[in-house]
């Protein structure tokens, strides 16, 4: 019933309407509403009459406000400076300038001169008013992306992805001295290398009681102690990241015997924290040192007492050898690796790789020589 009562006045108004000319109403300020489904303009709420913002030319190509009302002042100045002095090939680093755009502001450049405002991009081919404000802001991004990199280099280099916890690489490069740590289920071996890549010290003990039984936290801490008595001052100590997941229910009793270990020496060695919040004992990853040295094949690291041997040899054929060793411990250590049997000292060779890998990262940017 009321939609009977009320179509006679529909009509009359639609013919109303549409006997009105649209220009005759003043035009007032609008905002426009967005649908929240497709993004599209849809409907405009004004002050005055609504009929204002039927009056939409769907086919402009500058639906909104000018590109400059977007950016501010700094961010409009480094988007202008790259349209006007970068070359073709800088343009297309810009993801959104690669291909035809890149060519086609080099070439509007050229014909009209630099651009004033961020708005005349749209006058260049190829670009409409929709894209120019993707083109400004990857520029932004692109420039972002370009600070935040260079702000990272000088302070933090890659070794900080290998070493942990993260230490400025100027520290790193100041240590006159570092002694490299690698444990296992029964030793604990320790190599002392100075800048110069010398050996002063390279030895391993023994720990006995290492997952025999039952091992109480006191005896961990009797005997870690007892390693940590003849371990030399050093300004880093390099603990061996252990590799084995506790995940791994078959390798968990050694997974944990291992983490324990590591805390013990933590705890032990790193007393410049305990006193001024400064790390002095950091953890290296195993893989990357085996990477560094070529000893990983498919997913796993292969032994490098062969490496070690060839080092030992080069120390007395060579003016100048990768590794140097003193005289009476090459006479000492000559025979003593064998790449076969219960005892080849892995522990031992492993503590001086990883103690020569940490200063070819961090002092000669992952080269070797």
């Amino acid at each position: 019933m009321f939609f009977k009562r009320a179509l006679p006045v529909f009509q009359r108004g639609r013919k109303l309407l549409s006997q009105t000319p649209l220009v005759s109403y003043p035009l007032v300020k609008s905002r426009s509403i967005y649908c929240c489904n497709c993004l599209r303009k849809t409907i405009a709420s004004t002050e005055g009459d609504f009929l204002n913002d039927l009056v939409i030319d769907h086919s402009s190509k500058d639906p909104g406000p000018s590109v400059d009302f977007f950016y501010s002042d700094e961010e409009r100045t480094a988007i202008l400076e790259l349209l006007n002095t970068a070359s073709e090939h800088e343009l297309a680093a810009v993801k959104l300038l690669r291909g035809k755009k890149s060519a086609s502001i080099v070439d509007y450049r050229t014909q009209h001169g630099p651009f004033h405002d961020l708005h005349s991009l749209t006058k260049v081919p190829n670009f409409k008013y929709k894209s120019t404000v993707k083109v400004c802001e990857s520029i932004i991004g692109h420039a972002e992306r370009g600070e935040r990199k260079e702000r990272r280099v000088p302070e933090f280099r890659p070794v900080n992805k290998l070493i942990k916890p993260e230490i400025r690489r100027d520290k790193l490069e100041a240590a006159e001295s570092i002694v490299s740590i690698v444990f296992g289920t029964h030793k604990i071996a320790w190599a002392h290398v100075d800048r110069n890549r010398s050996v002063l010290d390279w030895q391993q003990q023994e720990c006995f009681r290492f997952m025999k039984g039952t091992y109480l936290a006191s005896v961990y801490l009797e005997d870690i102690s007892s390693v940590v008595a003849m371990i030399p001052r050093a300004d880093y100590y390099i603990l061996e990241k252990p590799s084995l997941s506790i995940q791994n229910v078959n390798l968990f009793p050694v997974a944990l015997h291992l983490r324990t270990v590591e805390a013990m020496l933590y705890a032990l060695l790193d007393k410049e924290y305990l006193e001024g919040g400064d790390h002095s004992v950091l953890n290296m990853a195993r893989n990357a040192v085996g990477k560094h040295f070529e000893l990983i094949i498919g997913d796993s690291r292969t032994s490098g007492i062969d490496l070690v041997k060839q080092f030992l040899l080069e120390s007395v054929t060579n003016t100048e050898p990768r590794v140097f060793f003193p005289r009476d411990m090459v006479v000492r250590y000559r025979n003593k690796f064998q790449t076969s049997g219960a005892n080849r000292e892995e522990e031992m060779c492993d503590a001086l790789l990883q103690a020569i890998a940490f200063y070819e990262l961090v002092f000669f940017n992952g080269h070797s020589f």
